[in-house]
């Protein structure tokens, strides 16, 4: 009876082993399809499958847009609500009357606060490569101030043309500029920026949110990097993963003031902090509410102060004498950018003034260097909405076999 006992424990055993071996090997086979799937997404691109590419983004474009009417009729109440707001304004703002001065102050501020809100969201919202619309934007912006505010000696240039074009007001003005006076000057659009860069990193919380509760297997390939990391979590070694794991723990563990930590420096690992808060069912407002004071407070006073001192009239002129103390090039390198801070100069001092006529070839660089990048980004675009048409025929297909 005991040796029957033991062999059939040993038979138990050896058939435990095999479970195991073929749940291994089935892993490995699912993560060698998904590589395989994901390889063939990535060559789909306009560069080598054109019209493959175009066919795919219109087909995925028509699916979004099906999608969005569907949850848009499911709240119609709050569209309906916003339409009659709308109307209301329309009605206000074509109606004649004292209240028209206010009107165009609240049409001026808005539209200004839209424009920033909508560039950081374009920063952090995930379409295609994302457009880095601090470097293109609002760094120039706060730049331009900066280098106005120490040639005028005052920050209150005359609107209009502000913000569209700084001019230095006339009459006597103080010849003593503080840093913080030129923070006031560009706080409200640096705080706009940054609260759309926060409503940029709603998306991983809610669709991680959304898979958690609901169960369901997302179509999103950060959430599945997210859930192989977790599963490999006591055998990571890379650099890579083990920061990844650093910001999931931090963020786990201390819950709001570790969102606060992350959102509050440059971390190009944020994404995962939303997946991180979306997944294990962290409270909206908690994210949400750390991730606006992180990024539009604190992270926004940080970066905002770095180029007021980067671009302030002692550091920039350092900067063109150093570029002329390069040997043999530094001299041909350092004209254009004294003539192109010259005509910024003479620019602040005529009210009507225009660039002149000889461009110079700094500003032509930045503008093509600007139209590149747009360029690229709406390109990213295309690829990655003609990547996520070509996911959904692979699951499709997937499904189908698993059926068969």
């Amino acid at each position: 009876m005991a040796a029957n006992g033991a062999r059939c424990e040993q038979r138990q055993k050896r058939a435990g082993a095999k479970g195991k071996q073929n749940g291994k090997s089935a892993d490995l086979s699912i993560r060698e399809r998904r590589q395989k799937d994901k390889e063939k997404r990535m060559s789909l691109v306009l560069w080598r499958k054109p019209v493959t590419t175009l066919h795919y983004f219109l087909l995925e474009t028509l699916i979004k847009l099906k999608e969005w009417t569907l949850k848009l009729w499911q709240r119609r109440g709050t569209v309906f609500l916003i339409l009659v707001l709308c109307s209301l304004f329309s009605i206000a703002y074509s109606t004649e009357g004292r209240h028209q001065h206010y009107v165009q102050y609240l049409e001026k501020r808005f539209l200004w606060c839209a424009y920033w809100v909508g560039l950081g969201i374009l920063s952090s919202v995930g379409l295609g490569t994302g457009l880095h619309t601090f470097l293109l934007y609002l760094g120039p912006h706060i730049a331009s101030v900066t280098l106005a505010a120490y040639e005028c000696g005052s920050t209150d240039f005359p609107e209009p043309p502000y913000p569209d074009q700084i001019v230095c007001p006339q009459g006597e003005v103080e010849d003593s500029i503080s840093l913080f006076s030129i923070m006031s000057k560009v706080r409200l659009e640096a705080c706009m920026w940054g609260a759309g860069t926060a409503i940029g990193e709603l998306p991983p919380y809610f669709m991680a949110r959304a898979a958690r509760q609901s169960g369901a297997d997302p179509d999103d390939e950060d959430y599945e990097e997210f859930e192989e990391m977790l599963e490999q979590a006591e055998g990571a070694q890379d650099f890579v993963t083990r920061a990844k794991l650093g910001v999931q723990h931090l963020v786990q563990k201390v819950g709001f003031f570790g969102i606060l930590t992350c959102a509050s420096i440059p971390n190009p690992l944020f994404d995962l902090a939303g997946i991180t808060c979306g997944h294990f069912l962290v409270p909206f407002w908690t994210f949400f509410g750390a991730t606006l004071i992180g990024k539009a407070i604190i992270k926004m006073h940080i970066q905002k102060l770095f180029v007021i001192m980067t671009f302030s009239k002692h550091i920039v002129e350092q900067m063109v004498s150093l570029i002329g103390s390069v040997p043999r090039v530094g001299p041909a390198l350092q004209k254009p950018f004294s003539q192109y801070l010259e005509a910024q100069r003479n620019k602040l001092h005529h009210a009507g003034g225009s660039a002149p006529a000889d461009e110079n070839w700094l500003s032509w660089v930045f503008e093509k260097v600007v139209l590149v990048m747009v360029c690229y980004f709406v390109i990213s675009i295309v690829n990655s909405m003609a990547q996520s048409y070509a996911k959904r025929l692979q699951q499709l297909r997937h499904s189908e076999e698993k059926t068969k």
